[in-house]
């Protein structure tokens, strides 16, 4: 039994790794995608610790190479849906009344090994099934997760901490509680740390979880599976299953035992998810913790007084690093008359300089989108726009999908700030741009309030101080992250919690301790130390 009060390690953002030519983590990552890309593997289920197959068998397709063959999942059915929750219920018992410490320990043996052992793995999993460049694949599977990590084992322990004032012979406590049921985890494909959060912080506070990753990050979930195997998470307390997305909706929200859901995807889903549990409401034993993260319709502003460069890169990397499939990705941009004339030149320029194709060659920043479906929807934004009176397209427009799903950075200048573009959610490589007159400033701040019912991140460039008090006073509703001289993406744990709110989610903030309040129920303890033994009151008394 413990006896002592334990200070887990202090948590820190894991380093970047640069990848650059030469370098020892380039070589091991090279080594590591080539044997992974030539290497056809099976990938099961893992339901209650054991890894379970099906023999219907859904290829793994790297986006940049869909004919190519890295592997196979076993497609499950209702009944492993069934299997996963009554084996995340089996575990719960043992796993809440483990000591708080014996599970950070597991959470941190986590963060090692993908430090160390498993970064190279994770990382070319990501690259090849997500079509991510190397350094996307560092901040994300690799940086980001372990951040995750290391910051939620000291959040926990801050919450644990959070104790009421006691009175005179009285002694109160609060203990943190996991929720009563099960959790599920929907987790989406564009970002392996987010697959891995969404299950490891509600894991962490003692909960047991049911996981459907998309069909579309499988490969770098089995990598996951594998390292909290490792680690030594308990048998049932995550359970990965690859099942149909309304089948399993249907079930799991059907089941009294359901106590929170943690999801990360399209709007219209989580807006169905939502009307699913309000309808069922009356059949759980609690009301169900509800926390997703939904996506965006992120901006850019220009102010007049901003540098023209720092406005165009912002731009770029904001919309095109990992071919725009971020949440916070840049997908409409306001810059004032005054700039854009150098704004468009270096922008153009830019993306001429750019290469594009598969994440193996390091030099391409640039790689495919996800799939077809995803493909074949931004191409057709593009075909519209090349037609369209309101709108003009000045960088590229170009696609082809003969090997992989590679769509040209684009860019659309339109006349029309209300312009579909501007305010639907693409989520591809698809920039548009609304040119302001200087003049017009103010107007323009009110049109990106209202253009989009996201709220997710923005951006706002400027060089007077006034000017950015004002409009993010103005803006304050609009971007969950608020990025003022930088691009909207990017978000690092422990720095900038994420979220956002509106059509883009609950807010309820990745990457900080209010996110992790969600997945306990609290539970006050008032231990009077002397009771009394009789019933009258002083003011009983007769005068």
């Amino acid at each position: 039994m413990s006896n002592a009060y334990f200070e887990v390690p202090v948590a820190i953002n894991e380093p970047v790794l640069s990848y650059a030519p030469g370098s020892d983590e380039r070589i091991a990552l090279q080594r590591e995608y080539d044997a992974m890309w030539n290497t056809s593997i099976e990938i099961p289920m893992v339901i209650n610790g054991v890894h379970t197959s099906t023999g219907n068998m859904q290829r793994v397709m790297p986006p940049h190479d869909h004919s190519h063959n890295v592997g196979s999942y076993h497609l499950g059915t209702s009944e492993h849906v069934h299997q996963a929750i009554e084996a995340s219920l089996a575990a719960k018992e043992n796993w809440e009344n483990t000591p708080w410490e014996q599970r950070a320990a597991i959470f941190l043996k986590v963060a090692d090994l993908l430090a160390g052992p498993y970064r190279a793995k994770i990382n070319a999993a990501t690259m090849i099934s997500q079509g991510k460049n190397a350094f996307q694949a560092e901040i994300d599977a690799s940086c980001e997760m372990i951040d995750f990590l290391r910051y939620n084992v000291q959040y926990m322990t801050e919450i644990y901490a959070q104790q009421p004032e006691s009175g005179e012979g009285v002694w109160n406590r609060l203990e943190y509680r996991p929720l009563e049921g099960f959790t599920f985890a929907i987790t989406p494909f564009n970002f392996t740390a987010i697959a891995g959060n969404l299950t490891t912080c509600m894991a962490m506070m003692g909960n047991t979880v049911v996981w459907k990753p998309s069909y579309n990050q499988v490969y770098s979930a089995k990598v996951l599976m594998d390292v909290f195997e490792e680690a030594g998470i308990p048998d049932g307390v995550i359970n990965m299953i690859f099942t149909d997305p309304q089948e399993t909706a249907d079930i799991v929200f059907d089941h009294p035992d359901f106590a929170g859901l943690h999801y990360t995807g399209s709007t219209y889903v989580f807006r169905e998810i939502w009307k699913n549990i309000g309808t069922n409401i009356h059949k759980y034993k609690t009301y169900p913790r509800i926390v997703g993260e939904t996506g965006g319709k992120d901006f850019v502003l220009a102010h007049p007084s901003a540098n023209a460069k720092e406005v165009s890169c912002g731009l770029v990397r904001g919309s095109f690093e990992y071919q725009g499939q971020k949440c916070s990705a840049a997908s409409r941009g306001y810059v004032p008359q005054s700039m854009w004339a150098e704004v468009k030149e270096q922008m153009i320029a830019d993306l001429e300089s750019m290469t594009m194709g598969s994440p193996r060659d390091f030099t391409n920043y640039i790689n495919a989108v996800i799939h077809e479906r995803s493909f074949d929807n931004i191409t057709s934004y593009i075909d519209v726009a090349k037609n369209a009176v309101d709108a003009e397209i000045i960088a590229g427009g170009g696609y082809d999908k003969s090997v992989g799903y590679f769509i040209e950075p684009t860019i659309i200048v339109t006349t029309n700030p209300k312009y579909t573009t501007m305010s639907e959610e693409l989520f591809g490589p698809v920039l548009t741009i609304y040119v302001y007159e200087d003049s017009q400033y103010d107007e323009v701040v009110s049109l990106v309030d209202e253009t989009s019912d996201y709220a997710l991140t923005g951006a706002l460039f400027s060089k007077d101080r006034y000017v950015v008090t004002e409009t993010m006073k103005r803006l304050k509703h609009a971007a969950g992250n608020f990025y003022i001289n930088d691009k909207p993406t990017g978000a690092v744990v422990g720095q900038q919690p994420f979220g956002g709110a509106r059509a883009s989610g609950t807010n309820d903030k990745a990457g900080s301790l209010l996110n992790l309040l969600r997945w306990v129920s609290p539970r006050t303890i008032k231990e009077t130390l002397v009771s009394p033994t009789d019933y009258k009151y002083p003011f009983l008394g007769e005068d």
